[in-house]
């Protein structure tokens, strides 16, 4: 049993290991990471902050620079997962696979990894709040650090979903992309979309980041005056949606994925 348990261990390990080493080694991953932070919140924040945001009642900035903290985890994540077909092609999965160990170790590895990745673009995001002088809230950031995992989570078994019925890796990048751009503009990550009808309203409920983004902000803002006017839901209804979502999609998308590979 000891023996069982330790070599998945070993497994998670060295999967995350290897997640991290491949970013490390990826100067571009690097600087796409620490400019994105910098298109978006430096110069379309402060552009839509300027122009269109003053009538808000709360900082703008601010409140976007919590839902790129969301998006960042949760792209990251996709993207990490997407990488998965094209790790078809050098058979690396299938060996992994074969080998005596739990399909579910190879994907919490691959999650680990990629959530550590993040870091990153963490880094990047929390360096240009400083150089905007964004307010970071004190030990609100710190509580919204601490729960960002989850959000990786969410983003990773949304990926692993997607790519489960997936073959190609051009198709899988391309996707990976539809599905988190969507959501970066619906969720509210970067405006607000509590007032949203019809379509949009629909579309909004039915996207995994949506309550990402909610309870991020939930957290961020407990207590504060523009509470009710930013957060939309409960935060134990975004924390039983994100285990649904999380459960459903890394459930279903773990068997269909590994049923895959033992065909081949």
């Amino acid at each position: 049993m000891m023996s069982t348990l330790n070599r998945e261990i070993n497994a998670v390990t060295a999967i995350a290991g290897r997640q991290l080493a491949l970013v490390i080694k990826s100067p571009v991953y690097i600087i796409v990471s620490l400019l994105f932070p910098v298109l978006f919140i430096g110069i379309l924040g402060e552009s839509m902050s300027q122009n269109l945001a003053s009538g808000l009642g709360f900082n703008f900035l601010q409140f976007m620079l919590i839902g790129m903290i969301v998006n960042s985890m949760f792209q990251s994540s996709v993207s990490s997962m997407s990488q998965l077909v094209e790790e078809r092609k050098t058979n690396f999965t299938q060996e992994l696979f074969v080998s005596p160990i739990s399909r579910y170790s190879i994907i919490i590895g691959k999650i680990i990894g990629s959530s550590f990745t993040n870091i990153i673009m963490l880094l990047g995001i929390l360096v240009v709040a400083l150089i905007l002088q964004i307010p970071l809230g004190g030990m609100s950031i710190v509580w919204l650090l601490l729960i960002s995992p989850l959000f990786s989570l969410v983003g990773a078994a949304l990926g692993i979903f997607f790519i489960s019925f997936v073959t190609d890796s051009k198709v899988a990048d391309f996707g990976s992309m539809l599905l988190v751009m969507p959501q970066m503009f619906l969720s509210g990550a970067l405006l607000p979309v509590n007032h949203s009808t019809g379509i949009l309203n629909f579309l909004a409920h039915i996207m995994p980041m949506t309550y990402c983004v909610d309870l991020a902000r939930a957290v961020f803002y407990a207590g504060d005056p523009a509470y009710d006017r930013i957060v939309m839901f409960n935060p134990t209804l975004d924390l039983i949606v994100m285990a649904g979502f999380f459960f459903i999609f890394s459930i279903i998308g773990t068997i269909v994925f590994a049923r895959a590979e033992q065909n081949r």
